[in-house]
């Protein structure tokens, strides 16, 4: 009998476009003034939409969710919009142009977290100038950081970037042959800050319910088991447009991490408060602009139905975690 010929290989996931898209972006970013250039920004992203129906599908039914109605056609225009524009600032960053991020107010323990030569996981989602944080920080106080991400074809955006920072950058591939987890513990035992996404469920072994957007959905968690293994406080951060050109305003949780002396079980309860927490904050700023998610997959799903859940005060937790970070300080 003859052995049946092995299926051949799927190929590699890629990012939408032609291979020579970004070559294209980056060169009439130097030529063309921006009253010309913006116009045909918004134009490409108009041909986007009619190229990627099922993309488009996704962004509608997530906008109709946020916006709690059917969302218009120039509404989704816009949701893609939001994601070309903060591509085209990642490729302005990767050649040098000039950005900084400022704090939010509330984020007194990432500036200190920034100042002091302390290592932590990072935790983050796909939403607005989010990418941009690791970047802009990174190399403070010598410290590296090492982004967890999915290596994708026609990623030119990500090579730049990491051309340009790779002085204390670097990258972690989930869906390459690697043992990720041997990788994650190598990247800590040689020091500086894991990063990571925290709002798709792609690749993540750990997934727990909370409470966005009137429903409890699904999210994952590996950051928190990661944490309680190597005993790394834990920042989740967003990035979003500043009032001027050229700038990213940061907003943060308060530190956590993980009690040495508590069990696994309170250290988790801790962890889902806090994330809870990170929740929280992000679907106040999506009541702002709903487009800064860039959220182009199925959303979230729903648990499955159980137990119902007493109401959490946002203020209650954040006052909470607060209390416990400074009732520990010398775990800093």
């Amino acid at each position: 009998m003859s052995t049946p010929a092995p299926k051949p290989a799927a190929p590699p996931p890629r990012n939408p476009g032609p291979s020579w898209g970004f070559r294209f972006i980056r060169l009439a970013d130097r030529v063309l003034p921006e009253p010309v250039y913006r116009p045909l920004r918004a134009a490409g992203t108009w041909v986007s939409l009619a190229l990627l129906p099922e993309r488009r599908r996704h962004s509608r039914d997530y906008l109709r969710v946020v916006l709690g109605r059917e969302p218009r056609l120039r509404e989704i225009f816009r949701h893609f919009f939001e994601f070309s524009e903060t591509l085209l600032l990642k490729l302005r960053l990767a050649e040098g142009r000039p950005h900084r991020a400022v704090m939010a107010p509330g984020c007194e323990d990432f500036v200190r977290f920034i100042e002091e030569p302390e290592d932590a996981l990072l935790g983050t989602f796909h939403f607005s100038h989010s990418d941009l944080i690791g970047f802009l920080y990174g190399g403070k106080r010598e410290r590296r950081v090492s982004m967890v991400r999915l290596r994708v074809g026609n990623s030119h955006d990500v090579e730049q970037l990491g051309r340009t920072f790779g002085q204390w950058i670097s990258f972690i591939w989930v869906n390459e042959g690697e043992n990720l987890l041997f990788a994650l513990k190598e990247a800590v035992a040689a020091g500086g800050c894991l990063a990571m996404k925290c709002d798709r469920l792609e690749f993540s072994s750990k997934t727990e319910p909370f409470r966005f957007l009137g429903a409890r959905r699904l999210f994952p968690f590996t950051l928190y088991h990661l944490a309680i293994i190597f005993g790394r406080p834990v920042f989740l951060c967003v990035g979003v447009p500043g009032a001027t050109p050229g700038e990213t305003v940061v907003h943060s949780t308060p530190r956590w991490a993980p009690d040495p002396a508590a069990s696994r079980a309170a250290n988790l309860d801790s962890a889902r408060a806090h994330f809870q927490g990170f929740l929280d904050l992000v679907e106040r700023l999506l009541r702002q602009n709903p487009y800064w998610w860039f959220n182009y997959l199925p959303l979230n799903p729903e648990a499955p139905a159980g137990p119902a859940e007493p109401a959490a005060d946002p203020k209650a937790q954040i006052a909470n975690l607060k209390a416990r970070a400074a009732a520990a300080p010398a775990a800093r």
